[in-house]
C-alpha cells in the first residue's frame, strides 16, 4: 500500500513539473511573439503597403482599394502586424515547443530532429518568399484582366489580407513536403518503394490541391505543382542519404515478411 501510494504521488509530482515546464515554455513563446509585435504593430500600414503592393501594381487607372469595414483601417493592418509577428517568432516557438519535448527523445533522434526543425524553418519561410514573389504578382494581374469592362475592380483591404494570408500559408506549408516525406519514412508509416512507385498518384493530389488553392488559371497552378513536385522528389532523395541504414533494415524487414509469407 505504501509503494502504491509512494507511485502515486511520483505520478502526480511528475505531471505536475510537466504542466509547469509547458506553462514556461507557452510563456516564454507568447513573449517572443509580444516582442516581435511591437515593431510589427508600429509599423503595421507600412507591412500592409508592402503586402498590397503586387495588388496596387495591378489596380487600374484610378483605381485604388476600399475598406467595406468602419474598422478596417485600423483593425486590417494590425492583423497583418500580428500574423507578422507570429512569422518573425517562430524560430523562438518552435525552439519552445522543441526544448519541451526533446528530453524525451533518444541522443540519436535529437541529432536527427534538430535538422529537420531548423530546414522545416527556411523552408517555410522560403515559400512564403516565392508567393509574394512570384505568385501574387501573376495572380493579381490575373484577376485584373478578367474583371469585365462594366465594373470597376476596388478590393477590400479585409479580403486582401485574407487572401494574401490563404496564399502565403499554402505555399509555406507546401514547401514542408520534403520534411514531411522523410518523417513519413523515418517512421515507417509508409515504405520507400511506395513512395517512390505512386509518384503519379502524388503528381495528380498535388494538381487538385494546386487546382483549390490557387487561382482559377494555368500559370499560378502550375507555379504551385512544379515546386510542389520538385519538392516531393528533393524528399525521396534526402530520405534515400540520410535515412540509409534505416531504409535498408526496413527493406530487410519486408523481405523477411514476404519470405514468411
Amino acid at each position: 500500500m505504501m509503494s502504491e501510494g509512494n507511485d502515486e504521488q511520483l505520478a502526480e509530482s511528475s505531471l505536475i513539473s510537466h504542466l509547469l515546464e509547458l506553462r514556461s515554455r507557452l510563456v516564454k513563446a507568447a513573449i517572443a511573439i509580444a516582442v516581435a509585435f511591437v515593431p510589427c504593430g508600429y509599423f503595421s500600414n507600412k507591412l500592409f503597403s508592402i503586402v498590397a503592393k503586387p495588388l496596387v501594381a495591378q489596380l487600374p487607372v484610378g483605381s485604388t482599394m476600399i475598406s467595406t469595414s468602419v474598422v478596417g483601417p485600423f483593425l486590417v493592418p494590425v492583423q497583418l502586424a500580428l500574423i507578422c509577428a507570429l512569422v518573425l517568432a517562430m524560430p523562438v516557438v518552435l525552439y519552445q515547443i522543441w526544448s519541451f519535448v526533446s528530453p524525451g527523445l533518444y541522443m540519436k533522434e535529437k541529432k536527427f530532429a534538430v535538422p529537420l526543425l531548423v530546414s522545416s524553418i527556411i523552408l517555410f519561410y522560403a515559400g512564403v518568399a516565392f508567393a509574394y514573389f512570384f505568385v501574387f504578382p501573376l495572380a493579381f494581374r490575373f484577376f485584373s484582366i478578367t474583371m469585365p469592362d462594366i465594373g470597376k475592380w476596388a478590393p477590400d483591404m479585409g479580403s486582401v489580407l485574407n487572401f494574401a494570408t490563404m496564399v502565403c500559408l499554402a505555399f509555406g506549408a507546401a514547401f514542408e513536403i520534403p520534411i514531411a516525406t522523410i518523417l513519413l519514412l523515418w517512421t515507417g508509416i509508409v515504405r520507400l518503394e511506395t513512395v517512390t512507385k505512386n509518384r503519379g498518384y502524388v503528381l495528380i493530389g498535388i494538381a487538385v490541391v494546386a487546382a483549390v488553392i490557387t487561382p482559377p488559371d494555368a500559370i499560378s497552378m502550375l507555379m504551385m505543382v512544379t515546386p510542389m513536385y520538385l519538392l516531393y522528389e528533393l524528399g525521396i532523395l534526402a530520405s534515400r542519404i540520410l535515412l540509409k541504414e534505416k531504409l535498408a533494415a526496413q527493406a530487410e524487414e519486408d523481405k523477411q515478411t514476404q519470405n514468411a509469407n
